[in-house]
């Protein structure tokens, strides 16, 4: 047995901090990397010493395994742990990290290899007698071959992947997908295979050791993605518990069957595709630890990174295979916007509180929520890395309890600074469907962000009410005892605050007189009270708090409603900043990597004019009309700032 008393992750944010955690309490040494934009990141504050990879592009720090190795041995680690993605699926990385003479924590270097190549694993796991798709040559897809999905050969977490419904698209989402593939994961290589259009995502938890022992730690279902990206977990499935019989035996079966094919050891999830028939075919083995671990961790009351610590040590698996109690279900909060294209959000993170966290890093011993966070008030989300926030984890008995508790600690958080998904979240744990346990991977595509989010969360319009009385109290400060603030003798007019929430433009029309504040147009509005964080406000007889927060021109009102983030709109707006019609701004920092039509070229609308890569995935501008592009001040290489103008489009009338 090889023993360690120092652990480098060659992570970043709340893995690298997750991972920390079981070591602190195992009371092994910790070391952080980092790179420049992360200098200042809560998980480099927390390990006991950091090493800085210079730089800030993905190929110049954490994709360069001689740099962590290096870093591993200034600072006197004796194991790497690679955390999940960047390197943790890498062959070679693995390889030289033993050569180095350090402890590999994950499994051996062929298994990846094997498993790391979906081509290659696929052929695999058909010989070892697990169920799979069959793969198509791209250049060999026909139409009754249709829907299929381009799928990169390497990596994952949605990267390298399209579908396609029109053969026509197929040429394009195949060379989209292998320069996403590339610029992620080192390898251009693609496939296609059929696509489930409301399959359910599946998986099996599995730990081996050195000793011949695989378990199977039960199943999670990931269903609900958006961009082939998963958004909300559970464990166990409820697919699984729905159509019983011998499914759930024959799904960890087939895991355990994956797993010792290639001679697995330590922590590894396979991945299945099942129908509502009870059938299931393999879609990858992730050779790492997974985002969602935390639900497994749960409901079997196992520590996966203290399994992966002693696996690594070179101790057996001990005792009766971990079985399933409760359920447990993961939301994933990430920086983005879902009602524009689950677009990523940047920008500095004012305020993190999740009230309703009873434990970090460690899962709840009988019912709770957990919260596993990259980032702290205070924290930047940039442009380079993905824009996962934090995981909120609810766990107890009853899944339909579970997901309400979740549901109330999401929609009771303070997250002020950068858009998340937050109220998507809320809608989809409460959706008739996901509660109904029958929410397939088509659930986004049936149910949309604007028609989950429609006459949901807080009124934008008592939330500008509740922002127009409390910027009152604060501008005005502290009156003489006695004195209400807006106290007059004679009446007085109106007077006029303006907001807006994204596009919406909201106006807030008030007065104060002997018997307190009075809002125009809004009968069903009584003002109860007012101060410079807060307002309780009755609604149709109901009364109602809001906590109030404001910074720069931005303000935030939270109540248990929901929260809605409002800008300020000065009375006298600067002309200089009016763009020129047809003008289309960069939605979110990034790189612009391809330039589709010169100035002078006629577009129609929706017309794909370039490209951005950001926070490793591609965005595509479009066309906002049918025109003529007039400017184009961008070049191929070029970063941009969100709001950098990026082209005009003089329309044309039709």
């Amino acid at each position: 047995m090889t023993g360690f008393t120092s652990v480098l992750v060659a992570n970043r944010g709340e893995i690298a901090r997750r991972v920390f955690a079981t070591c602190r309490r195992r009371g092994l040494t910790t070391v952080a990397v980092f790179s420049d934009p992360d200098a200042g990141s809560p998980h480099v504050r927390e390990a006991d010493s950091a090493v800085r990879l210079p730089g800030s592009a993905l190929a110049d720090t954490y994709l360069r395994g001689d740099l962590i190795i290096a870093a591993a041995r200034k600072a006197g680690a004796e194991a790497i742990h690679p955390g999940y993605g960047f390197l943790s699926e890498n062959a070679g990385f693995a390889r030289a990290v033993i050569d180095a003479g350090l402890v590999w924590i994950g499994p051996p270097p062929p298994a990846i290899a094997s498993m790391g190549s979906k081509i290659e694993s696929k052929r695999l796991m058909a010989a070892a007698g697990v169920p799979v798709l069959e793969q198509l040559d791209p250049a060999a897809v026909t139409e009754s071959d249709l829907p299929i999905l381009v799928k990169a050969s390497a990596g994952g977490g949605g990267r390298g992947m399209r579908v396609v419904h029109d053969l026509a698209a197929l040429p394009e989402a195949v060379a989209s997908a292998e320069r996403e593939a590339a610029a992620a994961f080192g390898d251009p290589a693609v496939f296609c295979e059929r696509y489930l259009e409301d399959g359910h995502h599946v998986e099996v938890q599995v730990m081996a050791d050195a000793h011949g022992t695989v378990w199977a730690l039960g199943e999670r279902e990931c269903s609900l993605q958006r961009r082939h990206q998963k958004v909300i977990e559970e464990a166990p499935s409820p697919l699984v518990d729905r159509l019983g019989g011998d499914l759930r035996g024959r799904l960890l079966a087939a895991g355990r069957d994956a797993a010792s094919a290639v001679g697995y050891r330590g922590a590894g999830t396979v991945e299945f595709l099942a129908d509502d028939k009870g059938g299931f075919w393999f879609l990858e083995m992730n050779t790492r630890l997974q985002v969602e671990h935390p639900v497994t961790e749960a409901v079997t009351g196992t520590d996966l990174v203290g399994l992966q610590l002693d696996v690594a040590s070179g101790a057996p698996l001990t005792g009766p295979e971990p079985t399933m109690t409760g359920h447990a279900i993961e939301a994933r909060l990430y920086a983005e916007a879902p009602l524009d294209d689950w677009r990523p959000q940047t920008g500095e993170v004012i305020t993190f509180d999740i009230p309703a966290a009873t434990s970090r890093f460690a899962g709840p011993p009988l019912s709770g929520v957990r919260v596993d966070a990259g980032i702290t008030g205070g924290s930047v989300v940039g442009v380079h890395y993905d824009a996962l926030l934090a995981k909120v984890i609810a766990y107890g008995k009853d899944r339909e309890a579970v997901a309400r508790q979740l549901a109330g600690a999401l929609r009771r958080s303070r997250l002020h600074g950068v858009p998340t998904n937050r109220d998507l979240l809320v809608a989809s744990l409460l959706h008739p469907e996901f509660r109904a346990g029958t929410a397939g991977t088509g659930f986004y595509a049936a149910h949309p962000p604007a028609a989950l989010l429609a006459g949901t969360g807080l009124d934008p319009a008592v939330a500008a009410t509740a922002a127009a009385l409390a910027d009152v109290a604060h501008e005005r400060g502290p009156l003489l005892p006695g004195l209400r603030r807006g106290f007059r003798s004679i009446p007085v007019g109106w007077r006029t605050r303006v907001y807006a929430a994204g596009d919406q433009s909201l106006e807030v029309r008030y007065r104060h007189d002997r018997d307190g504040a009075e809002i125009e147009g809004h009968d069903d509005i009584s003002v109860v009270s007012a101060d410079a964080t807060s307002a309780v406000l009755e609604l149709d007889g109901v009364q109602r708090s809001f906590s109030v927060t404001r910074f720069a021109d931005r303000v935030v009102i939270d109540g248990a409603l929901g929260s809605v983030e409002l800008t300020v709109v000065p009375r006298f707006p600067d002309p200089a900043a009016a763009l020129p019609a047809g003008a289309l701004i960069a939605p979110m920092p990034g790189t612009v990597i391809r330039v589709a039509a010169p100035v002078g070229t006629v577009v129609t609308a929706g017309q794909p004019l370039l490209w951005l890569e950001a926070m490793k995935m591609e965005h595509v501008v479009r066309a906002p009309a049918s025109g003529v592009l007039t400017a184009l001040p961008v070049t191929v290489g070029q970063q941009v700032a969100q709001g950098t103008p990026l082209a005009v489009v003089d329309a044309v009338e039709a």
